[in-house]
């Protein structure tokens, strides 16, 4: 068998990394990509290597030059490479097609070596490979049968949205028998392009040859192997992070996104914490509904969407601002306290992380497990001469959770204090108590020292949206606040959500059912798991230490590297004490952590 490459493309969309070189010798993790690929062929039982070149394609020729290829490379030229596609360099290869049996590359991919084995050690000896669709993906697409035969090829021009869920991606990489090539695919290709010309894709004469009785072609489904094929900049830093040899940069690149992960092939994301069963099906269609109106019309401002916030909490829109996630929110309001602030240790850290060090004052509970009530959170403050405190409950990463008549004492004790007391209350609908909320105007009214901070996106379920809030009674604070963010702070899909979200308050309340049972089962089936000790968690995720001889890095790396599982890491926070932060998602996403967790502390 031998392995033909087409490599005579520009790659424009790669701007200035390809305006002196062709795309595939731009590097990946310090490696070229025509040098990954050709090390991957070259240890497997291949007779040659025929490569298309085109775009500085003598560069390309001379690269290939200093590698440790032992394969005899043939090159073909195409000439004309900026005037036709690549049905184009394929024809130049042709003669080779019907020589032997191929397999087929395109260069601009990155793929695991299983990939090219999986081609290799099936029977079959013709075949697409293909991927279950992901909404990253780009290109052409087929429709599956069950015994694997190629239903129909779907190109771009023709790709419908609303039947993705039926959809395989092609991965540009294919087995062609010397018979096919003879019979079917080169006798095709010749017709093709003298009918329709060179600037077409050769994947169209395979769509004409799944259309005949016996299209000897069929497709080969992926089980998780990784790849990616690179077409522009975020292509390339996605496969940065996913193909980094040293396992604690890969995990290390990858948390450094904080967010993004759907560009990801399966990840199981247990970082982010939202809610698994929100929104209902219905809302979201109400949305896709709207959605071109949403997406070419400007969003209200300030003043509109804090009356749609404030209709949904229940309060005046003079005691409530809307945010860009509750993040915006929380960099304003913190960059605006003075004095000395009141945290606690561990929390979320981007409270603290906007505040001076040296005004800063930080109770840590002397417990093995992280708890703290109004009571100790009194007894420590009460002589630190703070101004503000800040307290999220449940905490993070912890799940601390403090009653809703415990924190009512504590804004009672705050006022006597004249403390400016800061609650984020963003994992609050999570826990069994309910009507746990402070975000009501009688308390308000009565506490305007009180703030109040919540995350729509994690209550809610819908983090795309960067949706929060922020409500108080001090009027004036809250007006400057305004002023002080941009006055189209949100845009008209999170404008659009909190328009409709009011006629799904019961499918918010029976998903927050749903995770709370959820979340018992979970706690309860991770505590059966020799080497982890669970913590007490009233919000969406479980904090757990390791208590065998496993670290939480190494347990990290092995869940992201063997099973696509990426899980939170809190060693760097705990001082070097190894403790994981796990995030409650439904009862399949859970089962799957549950089966990995075991199998790596077996």
């Amino acid at each position: 068998m031998q392995a033909v490459i087409l490599a005579a493309g520009m790659g424009k969309r790669l701007k200035e990394l390809t305006q002196n070189s062709t795309k595939c010798m731009v590097q990946v993790n310090g490696q070229t990509l025509i040098e990954r690929m050709l090390s991957q062929i070259d240890a497997r039982d291949f007779s040659r290597i025929v490569i298309v070149v085109g775009y500085e394609g003598q560069k390309l020729i001379d690269y290939i030059s200093t590698l440790d290829v032992k394969k005899p490379i043939v090159y073909v030229e195409n000439p004309i490479y900026d005037k036709t596609n690549n049905i184009y360099s394929l024809s130049l290869a042709k003669e080779y097609l019907c020589q032997e049996d191929t397999m087929l590359f395109e260069s601009d991919l990155i793929f695991e070596d299983s990939i090219i084995d999986l081609l290799l050690d099936d029977p079959r000896d013709t075949l697409a490979l293909v991927d279950k669709y992901e909404s990253w993906m780009d290109g052409t697409c087929v429709k599956i049968a069950d015994d694997d035969s190629i239903e129909a090829f779907i190109p771009g021009k023709k790709f419908k949205f609303n039947e993705i869920k039926s959809y395989y991606k092609t991965v540009n990489i294919y087995k062609f028998s010397k018979h096919f090539s003879q019979t079917h695919y080169v006798p095709f290709l010749d017709a093709y392009t003298k009918a329709l010309g060179d600037n077409e894709y050769y994947e169209q004469v395979l769509r004409v040859i799944t259309m005949l009785d016996d299209p000897e072609i069929k497709a080969k489904r992926l089980t998780g192997q990784i790849w990616y094929e690179i077409d522009d900049l975020q292509d390339l830093d996605i496969a940065t992070s996913m193909f980094a040899p040293d396992p604690d940069e890969r995990v290390g690149l990858l948390q450094a996104r904080y967010g993004g992960y759907w560009r990801y092939q399966r990840l199981l994301d247990f970082c982010y914490l939202v809610n698994p069963y929100f929104p209902p099906q219905k809302l979201i269609d109400e949305i896709k509904a709207s959605f071109e109106t949403l997406l070419t019309q400007y969003p209200s401002g300030m003043r509109v969407n804090s009356l749609l916030a404030a209709k949904n909490f229940g309060v005046h829109i003079e005691n409530i601002l809307v945010g860009n996630g509750a993040a915006e929110l929380i960099k304003a309001l913190m960059e605006h306290l003075g004095g000395k602030s009141g945290f606690i240790r561990p929390t979320f850290e981007e409270y603290p992380n906007r505040y001076s060090t040296e005004k800063s004052v930080y109770f840590k509970p002397e417990n093995d497990t992280f708890s703290y009530d109004e009571n100790d959170l009194i007894a420590f403050f009460d002589d630190k001469s703070i101004d503000n405190l800040v307290v999220v409950n449940p905490d993070n990463p912890t799940g601390n959770y403090i009653s809703k008549s415990g924190l009512l004492r504590l804004v009672a004790w705050a006022a006597e204090k004249k403390i400016r007391l800061v609650i984020d209350e963003s994992f609050v609908d999570f826990a069994d108590e309910e009507d746990s909320t402070l975000i009501d105007q009688s308390i308000l009214d009565d506490n305007p020292h009180l703030f109040v901070m919540k995350s729509i996106s994690k209550s809610y379920g819908v983090p795309g949206l960067r949706l929060g809030v922020l409500a108080s009674g001090d009027q004036a604070e809250i007006a400057f606040l305004k002023k002080n963010v941009a006055i189209w702070n949100i845009n008209s899909f999170a404008e659009f959500y909190m328009q409709i979200e009011e006629k799904y308050r019961k499918d918010y309340v029976q998903a927050l059912v749903k995770i709370r049972a959820e979340r018992a089962r979970y706690l309860s089936e991770l505590s059966a798991i020799e080497g982890i000790r669970v913590l007490p968690s009233q919000a969406n995720y479980v904090m757990v230490e390791i208590t065998c001889d496993h670290t939480s890095k190494e347990i990290t790396k092995r869940l992201l590297i063997e099973y696509n599982i990426l899980i939170k890491d809190l060693s760097p926070k705990m001082g070097g004490k190894q403790y994981l932060r796990l995030a409650v998602r439904d009862t399949e996403d859970n089962n799957c952590l549950l089966r990995a967790l075991k199998e790596v502390l077996a």
